[in-house]
């Protein structure tokens, strides 16, 4: 689809770049010649991704552990890039977190702890690039994935719904705030696209990918590579002109489905007993790791 030096010269920071989504999208781009920064909690995913994605497409990824909660933290690493080799040309807001909780089970940590990450420090990160685009005179292109969510809520995922919310207004507000700059600010709001952790967290004991095949317009999950190309273009040169957007890119799911996670409601208390323990025990797992 693209031209194989379409994103030569560009420095892109992805933001939970070493796994998921994340490492999908840091991969095309590195592909199409973009210099690639990516961020995470964790040092080894990062590392481990780094090297599998530069002996399979060459090019350079340089590797962050930072958590983008940290707004002090997010501005040291956001600085430290700067100091090597320039400013970012484009900003991947990728990290995130969600899990599928009734409501009235959750509380007040477990809504943090999604709010924390995807509202507050996507803010962190956009304003630690941004500032330094405008104070140099530099363009640039910020992307965030939001859901689809944003315009039609959903049950049972309400802390990530709100954040991403907040991210979509974000993009809205900016794109008109920093469009005199030559700064472009847009969202991509994916359908399902299955990834492990994703699938932990918000289909335990289901297939996320077949589930979606049965109420998709077009009967199937998201391929990735739908997903890259669509980031890469609103990377490139040649839409300059695009901006304060947020593009769903689900099959038309959203347009026959609105929310998500709405088969939920015929869960048992034993059923969400069971998917809070399968999440509690992927959540533990991950916070070893990144002890290690």
């Amino acid at each position: 689809m693209f031209r194989k030096d379409l994103l030569k010269g560009k420095r892109i920071l992805v933001t939970g770049g070493g796994t998921g989504l994340g490492r999908e999208m840091a991969a095309k781009y590195l592909e199409l010649g973009a210099d690639l920064y990516i961020c995470g909690r964790r040092r080894e995913p990062l590392e481990k991704t780094a090297a599998e994605l530069t002996a399979k497409h060459g090019g350079s990824v340089k590797c962050h552990t930072a958590d983008i909660r940290d707004a002090e933290g997010v501005d040291a690493m956001v600085q430290a890039i700067w100091e090597d080799g320039g400013p970012l040309t484009g900003l991947l807001n990728n990290a995130a977190g969600n899990f599928i909780s009734r409501t009235e089970d959750l509380s007040p940590r477990g809504f943090d702890a999604i709010a924390n990450t995807v509202l507050h420090g996507t803010f962190y990160v956009t304003h630690a690039v941004g500032k330094r685009w405008i104070a140099g005179g530099h363009k640039g292109s910020v992307v965030s994935i939001v859901v689809t969510w944003v315009w039609t809520g959903s049950p049972f995922v309400v802390p990530s719904a709100m954040s991403k919310a907040g991210v979509h207004v974000m993009t809205q507000s900016l794109a008109v705030e920093w469009g005199r700059h030559g700064i472009r600010v847009n969202a991509i709001a994916p359908g399902i696209f299955p990834t492990e952790g994703a699938g932990k967290r918000l289909a335990p004991g289901r297939d996320a990918g077949r589930d979606a095949a049965a109420v998709n317009p077009m009967r199937r999950a998201g391929k990735m590579e739908e997903l890259q190309n669509l980031a890469a273009f609103l990377m490139a040169d040649g839409c300059e002109f695009l901006t304060g957007q947020t593009i769903a890119v689900d099959g038309a799911a959203c347009l026959v489905n609105g929310g998500s996670f709405n088969e939920l409601f015929a869960w048992t208390d034993a059923d969400w007993e069971r998917a809070r323990a399968a999440i509690k025990a992927q959540n533990e797992k991950d916070k070893a790791q990144r002890s290690t």
